[in-house]
């Protein structure tokens, strides 16, 4: 029985055979398309090449692309679970032509990979075909010697595919096999075709037209061909299963939640089993391509999964966090296909566990919440959307998680009334939502790039390049005057384009005819924009100009960007290799590192942290770059942003050595990237590394601020003056300053409290105050003082010393605090059972103005608003005693 792993490699070897290039999987976040939250075909990732906006340097491709579906409108996420075919993460396997090959070339193809390579017998297998298409089913009974009953026309758009209201789209013809009469169900088209006795393996695409607005449709100059088919749902069928989570890699990951819960995996618990099996796939691609947690966009659906798989764990009994421990086996699984798995295995691990722990302190109260509320609801009533919108505001459940755990209960939720009270929210979240952040006029820059090919970078070997002006962006100007604020594109440039978090350069650039400066450059689709004001003259298309980059600007950027590198390094052997980098900026004047980590590092770990970075810098290693492919370059460790798009080449930039000892000890290196930015050629180029501390940035994320160069310079000189400063003032040597404000302070403590002490005893002694003496009151000594000059907090002393003079009674102390009052009332231990302090000073606040008060039976405070009126005061709680003591 071939693995699912065995599957995938048989299909993309047999494409190879067949002249195809074998491409690797793009990430989950798309990079070509803003329309799309996440890759859900195999096809996003050659949109552009489909379109004829991008070429490459092959005709055919084959992939086996990992896709999510669980928002937007490709959302399986309520399905998961329940039925034998719905996964939020599955692999579409796939092979493409650009303009190559198409029908004659695709059918026979699929035909002989099913028939031939997997072994699927003939008499098992039927297809659709569009209605009008004959020339599929042409070929259909040609190469595969069907009988029309066995090619079926479809006249809905089932079979025809689209693009979008515009754009490429072709008819498509889909591969069904037959499980049998023993399973119910009726052929495509056929009225009970929504049974599960005939399974759509493969969907074959001919992009044959492009349609327009009006409804019309030609025949595309380049018609292509993309297919795709899902390697679980073929993968169950090649192992004689009908349920794709009984395949050999979806039943290790079941079998493994299972362990982890000590849960049979075939028992009451199997439809939990299957739930965290799946969302542990979705999650850990996630994670891996560079998606955090968190409450909007792609984040917020990777919280959605996270939590549902959680809650299900939860329903295991399991009272530990769980999905963690499974990744292990999923790496072991999947790592030999995915390597990213591998690479981000620990970040993967740390962000599950830590979003599994937060979420079980709110899982309990959040399905108490929703056990009150169905106890109290007629049998079978739906949830009030009021209800359900109160557990996701409050608790964190989304709609589907509400919905997902009333399903066991043959509950639903009144969703009017929660989606009248989310509107707020989900207006904020579209408005919010950006897609992927390709900018919106790309077809542009993709128009320019095959034009003239993608802009030549020379920055990093020079500050100033000629230079060709190919194109002036500004409501189809062809020349921009003084004034004008265009953008330009040239053939080559010596100027970065924002990308990797280091910012764009700027500086001039002038023709024959004109100045302009650069504020800003950007880079999209290989091209570099420069965003340019004209200040000189007039700068026009096809002229030859001279750029140059802000030499001192540019140098202060290096230099941040190249202690970015020494700082990730020495983060994570100082917190561990779960550190990963979760974005940076890298600007002139500071450098920011967002990095995963859980909590915030100790004053020890940031010295830790600054020391070693500048160690390395006073090393002052040559900065050295490399061209290798990405498979190389992680041979060699080399640290890669997970989700970034590399090519077939990328730089490897290394800096820092580590010195060995022993025999055959070799020179490590500190610090290996992929990197495509501008660094210092030495580390000693630094100059000098300042943290300013660190901070939160999101759940899961730390955010460190530094300084480098100049600026670290400007600021340790700033600190340098500053404790000069305190040193003259306190007229001592700047080594000398710490011991001396530390010395001032502790006898500023001393002399505050010897202060405090000859206050009281002045207080006590009469002075400024009446004096103090006892008198009866319904058989209870009572002693009253009003003292000056002290503090209210001082009282309680004062109150004390009272008590011990007069041995048994009530005391009371009212202090003048700059004509407000303070007041304190004292009873003593034999008396409390019978006289509460608290009923005095309480009497006593009233008449000065104030309220309340509180404290003990023995001793109680309050504050007064006019302390003229001590005299009512002492009055006041003469008369809670004359008033009776309680027996």
């Amino acid at each position: 029985m071939p693995s699912l792993n065995d599957i995938r490699s048989t299909y993309l070897g047999y494409f190879e055979k067949n002249g195809h290039r074998v491409v690797d999987s793009s990430p989950l976040v798309p990079r070509n398309d803003p329309t799309l939250m996440f890759a859900n075909s195999g096809m996003v990732q050659f949109k552009n090449c489909f379109t004829g906006v991008e070429t490459r340097d092959y005709k055919r491709a084959t992939t086996a692309q990992k896709c999510v579906r669980a928002g937007g409108k490709h959302n399986d996420l309520d399905n998961v679970g329940y039925t034998a075919r719905h996964h939020t993460f599955f692999e579409m396997l796939g092979n493409f032509s650009f303009g190559d090959y198409f029908k004659t070339e695709a059918i026979p193809f699929a035909w002989n990979l099913l028939t031939q390579e997997f072994g699927i017998p003939k008499d098992k297998l039927l297809v659709t075909v569009y209605h009008t298409d004959d020339e599929a089913a042409n070929i259909w009974k040609k190469v595969a010697g069907l009988s029309d009953d066995r090619i079926i026309r479809i006249p809905t758009n089932d079979n025809f595919w689209m693009m979008g209201p515009t754009g490429p789209c072709g008819p498509c013809t889909e591969i069904f096999y037959d499980h049998g009469d023993k399973i119910w169900g009726g052929p495509p088209g056929s009225a009970e075709e929504d049974g599960d006795r005939f399974i759509e393996i493969w969907n074959l695409v001919f992009m044959q037209y492009e349609q327009f607005e009006d409804g019309t449709k030609r025949d595309l100059d380049m018609q292509s061909i993309d297919t795709g088919m899902g390697l679980e749902r073929i993968g169950a069928l090649l192992q004689g299963k009908h349920d794709n989570y009984d395949t050999d890699l979806m039943r290790s990951l079941i079998e493994a939640s299972a362990h982890a819960t000590s849960n049979d995996p075939d028992g009451p618990g199997k439809v939990h089993h299957r739930v965290i099996a799946d969302h542990l796939r979705s999650t850990s691609f996630l994670i891996a391509d560079g998606v955090t947690p968190s409450n909007e966009g792609r984040g917020y659906v990777l919280r959605r999964i996270m939590r549902r798989a959680m809650r299900h764990a939860h329903m295991l009994g399991a009272k530990d966090p769980v999905m963690f421990k499974l990744v292990s086996e999923l790496v072991r699984q999947m790592g030999g296909a995915y390597p990213e798995l591998g690479r981000a295995q620990s970040l993967i691990e740390e962000t599950l566990k830590l979003e599994e722990t937060r979420f079980k302190q709110t899982l309990d109260r959040g399905l108490k919440l929703l056990d009150d509320e169905l106890a109290d609801l007629p049998e079978g009533a739906p949830l009030p959307g009021a209800a359900a919108f109160k557990l996701y505001d409050t608790y964190g459940f989304p709609l589907d998680l509400t919905q997902d755990a009333l399903r066991e209960k043959g509950r639903e939720v009144e969703t009017q009334g929660f989606d009248a009270a989310m509107a707020e929210q989900k207006a904020k979240a579209r408005a919010a939502w950006s897609g992927s952040g390709e900018a919106s006029d790309a077809k542009i820059w993709f128009e320019l790039a095959e034009t003239h090919g993608a802009t030549e970078f020379l920055g990093y070997d020079t500050e100033t390049a000629e230079a060709q002006v190919l194109a002036l962006v500004k409501d189809g100007a062809e020349v921009a005057k003084a004034g004008d604020t265009v953008q330009i594109v040239v053939n080559q440039t010596p100027f970065y384009g924002e990308s990797g978090g280091q910012v764009g350069d700027t500086g001039t650039i002038q023709t024959e005819t004109g100045m302009a400066q650069i504020t800003d450059t950007k880079k999209v689709a290989g091209v570099f924009i420069h965003i340019a004001t004209v200040t000189m003259g007039e700068i026009a298309k096809g002229q030859a100009a001279k750029l140059v980059v802000d030499h001192a600007r540019r140098s202060a950027i290096r230099a941040n960007h190249s202690a970015t590198h020494l700082l990730h390094e020495a983060l994570r052997r100082a917190l561990g290799d779960h550190v990963a980098q979760k974005g940076s900026l890298n600007a002139e004047d500071r450098l920011r590192f967002d990095f995963s980590h859980s909590k915030g590092l100790s004053p020890e770990e940031l010295a830790q942290v600054e020391l070693e970075v500048n160690e390395f810098i006073r090393q002052n290693t040559a900065v050295d770059t490399r061209i290798m492919t990405p498979d190389d370059a992680r041979g060699l460790g080399a640290q890669a942003l997970f989700g970034e798009k590399y090519g077939d080449e990328v730089r490897v930039v290394s800096m820092g050595r580590l010195e060995g000892s022993g025999k055959g000890a070799d020179r490590a290196t500190y610090s290996l990237e992929l990197c495509g930015g501008t660094h210092v050629a030495r580390t000693g180029d630094i100059g000098a590394f300042v943290l300013l501390g660190d901070s939160a940035s999101s759940a899961g994320v730390r955010r460190i601020e530094a300084l480098t160069g100049t600026g670290a310079l400007a600021y340790l000189n700033g600190q340098a003056q500053r404790l000069a400063e305190v040193a003259g003032l306190l007229k001592t040597a700047v080594p000398e300053a710490v011991e001396r404000v530390r010395a001032l302070v502790e006898e500023r403590k001393a002399l505050a409290n010897e202060v405090a002490q000859l206050r009281r005893e002045l207080a006590m002694g009469g002075a400024g105050g009446t004096a103090a003496e006892a008198k009866e009151i319904n058989g209870v000594k009572f002693m009253a003082q009003v003292v000056s000059g002290v503090s209210g907090k001082d009282l309680p002393a004062l109150v004390d010393e009272l008590k011990s003079r007069i041995g048994s009674g009530a005391v009371l102390v009212v202090a003048d605090t700059g004509g407000k009052a303070a007041v304190a009332a004292g009873v003593t231990a034999d008396l409390t059972a019978r006289i509460s302090a608290v009923a005095l000073v309480k009497a006593a606040a009233e008449a000065l103005g104030g309220k309340g008060g509180g404290g003990r039976p023995d001793m109680a405070q309050a504050g007064g608003a006019d302390a003229s009126k001590s005299a009512e005061a002492i009055a006041a709680a003469e008369a809670v005693l004359m008033e009776g003591v309680p027996a």
